[in-house]
């Protein structure tokens, strides 16, 4: 990450949760006015905005400012984490317009990471800045459906272009199941597949350079 600088800040949200949030910013000039805003996976099993380093510092030395974030009850930040990801939808939108109003950007691209996918996915409706929505492993299986499946209609039903990455050998979600469930999307949604990936191995920093040339992708056929 030696192309990029990492300030830390910290962002209440409406109920009074206090979140620690790390802005990436290029050390050269800064390609857009879109500001990439990352969501980890599930806090109940340890998930935290760490877990996100590697794509944010990616996306910081191709130019892109990112933003990551503990959850409440996550890390550094207070409050506490819920089951089902409802809470933490708050948490989203706080940083949205944090971001907003703090980086003069009027252009954000939401990108969640397992259980962080059904949460920012439920959040960009609420954002209107919000131009485009990137999942790395939504779990969108049955057993994953029992926490999460109440989000899945936000996320399906936003007109603006998806893109939802997978890997193939994703443990909550089948590639048949995840073609079924796109088949229903509004507007543009488009699907990736890695070949032989799991789900927890597609968190790993092993795929964080592929996931950032995924994300520059879908951002240039934003323009």
């Amino acid at each position: 990450m030696s192309n990029c600088t990492v300030e830390s800040s910290k962002v209440e949200t409406s109920d009074g949760v206090k979140l620690h949030t790390r802005l990436f910013k290029p050390r050269e000039e800064i390609k857009d006015n879109l500001v990439v805003v990352l969501v980890h996976p599930y806090s109940v099993l340890g998930g935290c905005q760490g877990l996100l380093r590697g794509i944010a510092g990616g996306l910081a030395d191709k130019g892109y400012r990112a933003v990551t974030f503990d959850m409440r009850g996550a890390g550094k930040s207070s409050g506490r984490a819920s089951l089902t990801g409802f809470a933490e939808i708050k948490d989203v939108i706080a940083i949205c317009n944090w971001v907003c109003q703090n980086l003069s950007s009027d252009r954000i691209l939401m990108v969640g990471s397992s259980a962080g996918a059904p949460i920012a996915g439920s959040a960009v409706d609420q954002i209107e800045q919000v131009v485009g929505y990137v999942s790395l492993g939504y779990p969108f299986g049955m057993i994953a459906s029992i926490l999460f499946g109440r989000h899945h209609k936000n996320i399906l039903q936003f007109p603006k272009p998806k893109l939802f990455v997978m890997g193939t050998r994703d443990g909550f979600t089948s590639v048949k199941q995840l073609n079924n469930k796109l088949s229903s999307a509004a507007g543009r949604a488009e699907m990736h597949l890695i070949e032989g990936a799991g789900h927890f191995q597609m968190e790993g920093p092993d795929y964080d350079a592929q996931m950032v040339n995924l994300i520059i992708e879908f951002i240039a056929s934003l323009q």
